[in-house]
């Protein structure tokens, strides 16, 4: 038996039986042709729309099988994909014909309670951290989906409920074990390797497999106040409009997020609103909980909500809160900006089609960050916007294939009508696939030195399935 695989040129090699047996022999995982057993749990994904058919499966469960993995693929001028958790939104850690390494077995979580550390492999999700880190009442920030993977997240920079009180996940990355080109496996921090530790701290899947993280954690839970708030869609433009200078004064332990969708048939809804439109205020406090209580105060006198469910909530139980809503399987596209101000002209584009959904599904939220991230200089990390902003992912969902069309123009159109008000900046794993020009509004003044950091460690560009940084050395003048 021979498989055919694209090569990082362009063509395709036939690989020999031989060589195949040589390869499976020395994995501790396992080797999985398209007619094998495990083959399409390997290549399905969280975003429905992907329905990609590698030429061959590598599922890791080792440093080792990665070294493997990525002296095969460079040895034999192979195209190659990695998949971690699966989560991306632009699917590219799958890619037909190609080899994929799929490290989603590999979700070991070890926290060292004393040193405050935790040690993660790449292929674990967010929800197995922290069950893991709760458990000693730590916590690193992440994102708000709990079967997110969290080695995509972490080299995207990675924010969520916590990330204004603790920083970004790339913030709290302490170490890395990172498999380059060449296929050693190097350490990385900030004193060993630190070019690559700093690339990799927001510069994606461009500079090699993470083969595992080391994170710190910080004393959090095991309850934080935390919860909804629901109101009319009618009331949305003067909520907006107060939201934004709440999270303008807002203290840093304090995360406020607005959602704007259908209501699904939650219990604490009455069963008239279940699927109209409302606007949902979500709310976290990382601290004390009665100054959580306070801080939140002013949010929940506004309007006259259908319902406010703000209470001490288990923090992993507040971590999972949205995945009933982000299930896998599902159809997804997202267009996103940022904003350094939320206008009154940017909402009214934002409401005009909120009150058009394409689909039950489909959402437009609203995410504010700063507090502690935007302490950060914007050159410290490869993730570069800094600032105190608010991020919006249209996040367009659906399940039937004819509305595709409907769907992916809906969310162009509210992406071309907002970007007048927008900041010309963009989080780099909210970039869908049909978007590659966008790699200088994710990085900024960094991509030139993220361009010449991958020039040195992957200079024929292995590492190539993902938002792709072209090696590009830098003239020894202008350095």
């Amino acid at each position: 038996m021979s498989v055919t695989l694209k090569t990082l040129s362009g063509g395709t090699k036939e690989l020999a039986t031989e060589a195949l047996a040589a390869l499976a022999g020395g994995l501790r995982g396992a080797l999985i042709a398209p007619d094998e057993a495990g083959y399409d749990v390997s290549r399905t994904i969280w975003n429905g729309m992907i329905d990609r058919r590698p030429g061959l499966v590598i599922r890791a469960l080792g440093t080792g099988d990665i070294q493997m993995a990525v002296n095969f693929a460079r040895d034999n001028d192979l195209l190659m994909a990695v998949r971690a958790g699966g989560h991306q939104i632009a699917g590219l850690a799958v890619i037909d014909g190609a080899l994929l390494l799929d490290l989603s077995q590999m979700r070991s979580v070890h926290v060292d309670a004393a040193r405050r550390r935790v040690h993660v492999d790449p292929g674990a999700l967010l929800g197995d951290m922290d069950r893991e880190t709760q458990l000693y009442g730590l916590a690193v920030p992440s994102g708000v989906n709990s079967t997110t993977g969290i080695s995509g997240l972490t080299l995207g920079g990675g924010f969520g409920w916590i990330t204004r009180k603790f920083g970004m996940t790339v913030d709290n990355l302490v170490s890395a074990e990172l498999v380059t080109a060449d296929g050693q496996l190097r350490h990385v921090s900030a004193e060993e390797n630190p070019d690559l530790f700093w690339a990799i701290r927001g510069g994606g899947g461009n500079f090699g497999v993470v083969a595992a993280f080391e994170f710190q954690a910080h004393p959090l839970g095991p309850e934080v106040m935390s919860g909804l708030i629901v109101h009319p869609f009618a009331e949305a433009r003067e909520l907006l409009q107060e939201f934004r200078g709440i999270c303008d004064r807002a203290p840093d332990e304090l995360t406020v997020w607005a959602v704007m969708r259908k209501a699904p048939p939650l219990p604490f809804l009455p069963e008239a609103w279940h699927g109209r439109e409302v606007l949902i205020f979500g709310a976290c406090y990382a601290g004390d909980m009665a100054e959580g209580e306070a801080a939140m105060a002013e949010l929940r006198r506004l309007g006259a909500p259908i319902a406010d469910v703000i209470s001490p909530h288990p923090f992993t139980g507040w971590q999972a809160a949205f995945d009933p809503l982000l299930t896998p399987g599902a159809r997804n596209y997202w267009k996103s900006h940022d904003f350094t101000t939320l206008s009154d002209a940017a909402i009214d584009e934002i409401l005009a089609a909120a009150a058009d959904l394409p689909d039950p599904a489909s959402e437009i939220f609203i995410a504010h960050v700063g507090g502690a991230m935007a302490r950060v200089a914007s050159d410290a990390t490869a993730f570069p916007q800094r600032q105190a902003h608010f991020t919006m992912n249209v996040h367009t969902r659906w399940e039937d294939p004819a509305k595709d069309r409907a769907c992916i123009g809906w969310a162009r159109d509210l992406f071309d009508a907002t970007a007048p008000h927008a900041a010309g900046s963009v989080y780099v794993n909210f970039i869908p696939d049909d978007e590659p020009g966008r790699l200088a509004e994710a990085y900024g003044g960094n991509l030139a030195r993220l361009a010449e950091i991958k020039a040195r460690h992957d200079p024929g560009n292995l590492f190539r399935a993902n938002h792709n940084i072209a090696p590009q050395k830098i003239p020894v003048a202008a350095k």
